[in-house]
């Protein structure tokens, strides 16, 4: 089976800011994303999880499957975003059936 050659990003945000930044990308030409809730973790200030958050504190984790001329327009896009908030931005080489779809 043939696959084709695609960017995966992953960007781990703070939930409340996941509206804007799914706004962004959206203007920057991306038609698919998935939103994941994220349980905890670890970072720089410690481990952290969900649990005992009221409303929507936390993270989550947008996931986005492009092609790869489009990963400048994603990344610039995320960037107004997560620059001034909580968050981590990571990419990744992948392959994909039905590239017709990215």
């Amino acid at each position: 089976m043939q696959t084709h050659a695609a960017k995966r990003v992953e960007i781990i945000i703070e939930a409340p800011m996941q509206g804007r930044l799914t706004d962004a990308l959206t203007r920057a030409g991306v038609t698919g994303y998935t939103v994941l809730p994220v349980l905890g973790g670890s970072g720089r200030s410690g481990d952290w999880t969900r649990e005992g958050q009221v409303g929507r504190g936390g993270m989550v984790a947008v996931v986005c499957l492009i092609r790869p001329e489009r990963l400048d327009s994603l990344l610039d896009a995320a960037f107004t975003v997560v620059a001034r908030h909580i968050g981590v931005v990571s990419v990744s080489d992948c392959e994909v059936l039905r590239a017709e779809r990215f």
